[in-house]
């Protein structure tokens, strides 16, 4: 299997977007779920702009998708970005993050945006 490369400026841009804890963290969610910003707000107790604005920057370069649903916006990892090998190699070392989604549940706040 022959490995594609991506020029240095481009994986430096990707690491400094996901070298932020936050970004990391959505990314490392969106890997096994699809999810609404209205469900990273209380996970990360943060503002609907802020949020927003993390998700914005992995749009930009193509790490995250998104997909109208209605009035709802779904965000989900874009695994036919030119750069998901890089992020996929870097999620297989993090640890599960489903666990917030679940605490999510058990306080009532996981929302269905369907």
């Amino acid at each position: 299997m022959q490995v594609s490369t991506i020029e240095i400026e481009k994986a430096a841009t990707i690491l400094k977007l996901l070298g932020d804890k936050t970004r990391l963290t959505m990314v490392k969610m969106l890997d096994t779920n699809d999810c609404c910003v209205c469900e990273f707000v209380p996970i990360f107790n943060m503002s609907q702009p802020a949020v927003s604005q993390h998700l914005r920057k992995l749009k930009d370069v193509g790490v995250v998708r998104e997909t109208r649903s209605g009035q709802w916006i779904i965000y989900s990892l874009n695994k036919d970005n030119e750069f998901y090998p890089l992020v996929q190699k870097l999620l297989e070392y993090l640890p599960n993050q489903d666990f917030k989604f679940r605490e999510l549940e058990e306080q009532g706040l996981r929302v269905s945006c369907d």
